[in-house]
């Protein structure tokens, strides 16, 4: 069961893309009734100053019925984005407390800009 008290179905697909302290679930479960459908989980690293860690998890589901149109607004906003801004990583860093001075990060590293290259197209279509 999780946290909410539901019992979790078992996985029939899964992917996992990881991207820095966080990682995303895409997870194929099947319903009572045995249609399939789509979790998405966003799991989060998060260290305490004691060196121990915990994961904050936020899950959506995603329905047969809904797909088309999730997948169409998603592609509207990564294309606004994309188009908008470009595909270079304008923040080098994600954290919120990191800093950098003249080309430089913290640690006197030359910073080079993240590439989106390397992420994976989800077509929702093809589920």
């Amino acid at each position: 069961m999780d946290d909410k008290g539901f019992m979790e179905q078992e996985e029939i697909f899964s992917q996992v893309l990881r991207a820095g302290r966080r990682t995303y679930f895409f997870d194929v479960r099947e319903t009572k009734a045995g249609d399939y459908y789509l979790t998405i989980t966003e799991s989060k690293k998060f260290t305490h100053d004691d060196g121990s860690f915990h994961y904050k998890k936020h899950k959506i589901y995603l329905y047969k019925e809904d797909f088309s149109e999730f997948s169409e607004i998603l592609n509207k906003a990564t294309s606004f984005i994309v188009d908008e801004k470009g595909k270079e990583v304008i923040s080098e860093r994600h954290q919120k407390d990191y800093h950098k001075i003249n080309g430089e990060d913290i640690n006197g590293s030359e910073v080079k800009n993240a590439s989106t290259d390397s992420f994976t197209d989800v077509n929702f279509e093809d589920i």
